[in-house]
This record gives C-alpha cells, structure tokens and sequence, in this order.
C-alpha cells in the first residue's frame, strides 16, 4: 500500500493530466500550478529517504535537465533552417512534381515528411508542407484535405525512428538513463520505428485519403469555413433605427447575430425586437463571402480593433488581397491578442475575422484586437501583395493562399550544415545531443541564421513547463515509491499474461493518454512504471521503455494531441470527427504492429 506522499502524487498527476486537457487554462499556467504545489508540499511535509530528507527544491532541476536543455536547442536549430527558407528546394521540387504525377508526389511527400521528421522537428516541416499542398492543389483543381493529414500523420510515424526525432523521444530514453539504464543510441530503434513506419505509410497513401471527406478551403469557390466577425452598423446605414429582424430579414434570414455590443461594457441579447443603433457591434458567424454580403446588404462595416474597412482600406480591390493566417507554436499572436503586438502597425495588414477549430467564439467583448488568440487560430486577414509577401518572410504565421511563395536567403546551406553537424556529432557520439544541440543554436546565432529575437520565439513555454512539471511528477512517483506500486498493479492485473501481452497493455494504455493529455507528460511519467513492470516481470527493461515511446507518440485520434494537429486542421478545414476518422484506426494499427514487433525483436518469453 502506499504511503501517505506517494497517495498525493497519485492524486496530484491525476490533477495535472485533467488540468492539461482544459483548453481555457493555459497549460504552462496549470504545470507551473503542480510543480508549485508538489514541491510546497513536500517541502512543508518532508519526505525520509535513506540518505536523510528528501528536498523539494530538487523539483525544480528539471529547468537544468539534459533532455530539456537538448529539446530548447533543437528548438532554435529547427527555427533556424524555416527562417532561412533551407527547405525551399524540397518546395520547389514537390511543386514541381505534384503537377506532372500527383500519385507519385503523394508516396514521395509522405516519404521526405517521415524522413526529415527523423532528425528536425516536425513542425516546420508541417509548416513548409502545408502552403505547397494547398497551393499545388487548389491550382490542379485537387482536393488538400485528402493530402494534408496523412502528411501531418506522416511527420509523427518518422519522429519515432530516432532520439532526436520528437521532444517525447528524448525525454524518454533521458529519463530511462536517469533510471540506470543503458544510453540509447541515436538509431538504436530505428528499425522497429522503420517497419512500422512502413506500414503506416501505406495506410496513409492507399488508405486514409479515402475515409476523408472533401473540405473547401478559404480560396475555394464554395468554402464552408466560418469565421467570427464584428458588423459595425454606421449612421445612415440601412440596419440603423431598424430592429434586428428586419435586418436578419434583409439577408434573407441567412445572418445569425451571437450577440449585440452597444458599448464597451453594455451588450445586448439578439432579441428579433431589439433596435439597432448606429455604432453597434454585431457579433456575426459566416464565411468570408457572407461576412462581405452581409456587409454590402446592410450598409455595414467590417471591423477590427481601432481600424475599419471602408472605401479606403477594402476588403477587396485591385492592390488588396485576402488571405488566411494561421497561429502556430512559435507565432508571436499565440496566447496574445492582435492590438499586443500592434499587428496593424507592425505588418501593415488588417485582421477581419477569426475561425476556431472545432468551436464557435461565443464573445468578443473588446473586439477582435483583444481576443487573445490560440494556437491553430486562423485569422482572415486582408492586405497589399507586397506586405504579405513581407510576412511570409518573417516565418512567424503559416500563410495560405495561392501563391506559393517560399523564401531562401543567403544563409539557407549554412543552417543546413549547421543541422547536419549536431545529427551527426550526437549521431556518431562525439558529443552529447544536449551539447551538439546548444553548440548548433549558437551557431546559428552567431552566422546570423537567426537573431535573438527569432531564438527565443522559437522556444515553446508550453513545452519547457510541461517537460519540467512532467519531470517532477515522475520523480516524485519513483521517490514516493508509487511508480512501483501502479507496475504492482499492472502485473496484478496482466497476471498470468506473456509479457508480449504486457508490451501490448503498455502500447495500448500509452497512445490513450497522448490522444487525450500531452503526449511529453505520458512519456515522462509512463517511463519510471514501464521500467518498474520490466523489473517485476524479470525482463528487460528496454522494450518496455520503447512501448511507452512509441504509445506515447501515436497522437493521431484528437487535433489536440499534438501541434502539428492543430495545424492540420486548421489548414485542412477538418472537423474533429475527421482525426477520430483516421486517427483511430492508424492508432489501433500502429499499436497491433509495435505488439507483434517489440517482443520479436528484444526475444520476449
């Protein structure tokens, strides 16, 4: 039975995994919430070890951890070689071949996906593919949709293949040498990672484009996207002094009004009697085309933070566009709202509307400008060619539109090199990953690959905080005594099973963690219990370690699982039951082959 501190961990972790799926707390906010409680607590409440008391304060090492520090370097190496556009003959390339062999580019799309996926972190990856997936088949007249996850899907099967691959991958073997274990190679699982691997890729080529259904995108004649905008109504427009029925009745009942602001702190249901007065808001879900129509019907003004859209500055015209943005991990609007960042004046573009995936924005109580954006968050954004060209360069948004448009600079082979040289020097074991990795980070400061403006960008607080807290909780179980007590468990609960069938629970139990809370927090915390099994079982203790990390990246089921997801959906106009759709099964797939795998290769009896 455990004791006493070893009840709190449970119970703390159980805690943390729900706080980790509520997406209105920030997740650096509730690990930064454990880690504090956990270390009061024990510090309040001191726990005895064998060589005296154990200290709270060693919670916090995990800032100081190898895998962290390795993680935070490949973090700015990888934001080197997007910002110096290295990527872009691989664009260049695929564009080209998409047009002649669409079928061939497709396997060869996946393929470079998983590979490079291998050695650079996927987003950049996911975030150079998608504009040249979009762009490519909105210009043959394809569907992107059909394209676009099993791309995403195919960037998580090739991060498997080696210690560098994902920020899981490294937390794991890193906690497995902190366990007493040997150190894991850079390829030392590349072999399972590569049959595997194989299998998933042929699911994701013959099978998964024909489970998904065909999504219209933004620069789709008929697309279903929906954005939140605020319709300002002017004096002398036809909505002003008319009743909101009239006006719904204008647009030929088509306009759906969320809710009404009159004043910055007066709003107003969206009652078909209500008056509407010149210079109120309407909260208003549509299309782009629809938000434009309804504007035009009703005399109406589409608005954004302090500046509207009027006869000066169109929605469309001859020298503006319209395009989509979407807010990935290193955007300087994630968690932040457009007016923080002074978007206008800094990118001389104007941000109209707002699109959440898998939910409608119910307020905008201070307007679009202060909406504090999400990752994923697509923003209609309206401009001159020559200012989102600028953007584009800056790497800071994932831009769609039809102009496939991927920047190379002078610097571009250099950050290549600078990549090859820290896979290599980890790779051969001159030096640590956590060395080469920092050792590249500077580089790419010091050529000017990067500034450090763009570095630190490059760094998620999300996943620092997560991979600290995780750290925590996983020492607190293996100190506690609980990690032991739930392998007990475990076995109590598989007993009598082959430990094939454990590997397969372990698998199992893994990849339902990371669909539903971080997939570096099932890592961190699955690998002390799967090291405790082995040792129960009287078996080695590395392909148990390996379920975990490769359960532990089978984020395929929900579009939170994993960022890339995020992107993916956001891009892709998926629907949430489009990732249960093929999510599930690449899941229970992967799991049935890593079952049959791990205990073939490691001789499990």
């Amino acid at each position: 039975m455990p004791d006493p501190h070893a009840i709190f961990v449970l119970l703390l972790t159980l805690v943390a995994l729900f706080l980790f799926t509520r997406n209105e707390i920030p997740i650096e906010t509730s690990a930064l919430l454990i880690l504090c409680v956990l270390a009061v607590t024990f510090e309040v409440f001191p726990y005895p070890i064998d060589a005296g008391q154990f200290h709270a304060v060693d919670f916090f090492h995990g800032f100081g951890h190898e895998a962290l520090i390795a993680v935070c370097g490949l973090m700015i190496v990888g934001a080197g070689i997007v910002q110096t556009g290295a990527l872009e003959p691989v664009g260049r390339i695929l564009a080209s071949l998409w047009t002649k062999s669409p079928a061939l580019s497709f396997l060869l799309t996946l393929l470079l996906a998983a590979l490079l996926s291998a050695f650079i972190n996927n987003t950049p990856i996911v975030v150079l593919l998608i504009p040249i997936l979009v762009s490519v088949a909105l210009r043959t007249g394809g569907n992107p949709s059909s394209v676009l996850m099993p791309m995403g899907f195919a960037t998580l099967l090739g991060g498997m293949g080696t210690t560098i691959g994902t920020s899981t991958n490294l937390l794991v073997v890193t906690v497995a040498t902190d366990l007493g274990l040997p150190q894991f190679g850079m390829f030392d699982f590349a072999l399972p990672a590569l049959m595997a691997g194989s299998v998933g890729i042929a699911f994701l080529l013959f099978i998964a484009p024909r489970l998904l259904p065909k999504r219209t995108l933004l620069l789709d004649e008929n697309n279903q996207r929906v954005f939140t905008a605020h319709l300002v109504i002017p004096e002398g427009s036809f909505a002003a002094d008319k009743s909101l029925g009239e006006i719904i009745a204008k647009t030929a009942g088509e306009m759906s009004v969320g809710k009404i602001r009159r004043t910055a702190s007066t709003f107003l249901p969206p009652l078909s009697e209500m008056i509407i007065q010149a210079d109120d808001r309407l909260l208003v879900h549509d299309t782009p085309e629809k938000l434009k129509e309804y504007e035009q019907t009703l005399g109406a003004q589409l608005y954004s933070g302090s500046k509207q859209v009027d006869d000066e500055h169109p929605l469309e015209s001859k020298d503006q566009q319209l395009i989509e943005i979407i807010v990935h991990g290193r955007s300087p609007l994630k968690n932040r709202t457009l007016k923080k960042i002074r978007f206008i004046e800094q990118y001389k573009l104007v941000a109209l509307a707002v699109h959440r995936g898998g939910e409608k924005i119910q307020s905008m109580p201070q307007g679009l400008g202060n909406l504090r954006l999400l990752e994923g968050d697509v923003l209609l954004v309206q401009g001159r060619r020559e200012n989102i060209d600028a953007l584009k360069a800056h790497h800071e948004f994932l831009v769609l539109d039809r102009q496939l448009d991927v920047a190379h600079t002078k610097n571009a082979n250099l950050s290549l090199f600078i990549m090859l040289a820290v896979v290599v020097t980890a790779g051969f074991g001159i030096l640590p990953i956590a060395v080469s990795a920092m050792v590249g980070a500077l580089a790419m400061l010091l050529t000017g690959c990067l500034n450090w403006n763009q570095a630190t960008r490059a760094l998620s607080v999300s996943v620092i905080m997560i991979v600290v807290t995780s750290l925590a909780l996983g020492l607190a179980m293996q100190v506690t005594g609980g990690s032991e007590w739930i392998a007990d468990g475990f076995v109590s609960l598989t007993r009598g099973a082959s430990p094939a069938i454990a590997i397969s629970a372990l698998i199992f139990l893994m990849a339902v963690f990371t669909n539903i809370i971080s997939n570096n927090a099932a890592a961190v915390i699955g690998t002390p219990i799967a090291v405790s099994i082995a040792q129960s079982l009287g078996q080695p203790a590395e392909p148990f370690v390996l379920a975990v990390l490769f359960g532990a990246n089978m984020s395929y089921a929900t579009p939170m699982a994993y960022t890339t997801n995020l992107l993916i959906m956001s891009a892709g106009n998926y629907k949430f039951s489009d990732f249960l759709r093929v999510g599930i099964p690449l899941t229970l797939l992967m799991w049935l082959v890593y079952s049959l795998l791990l205990p073939m290769l490691y001789d499990l009896h």
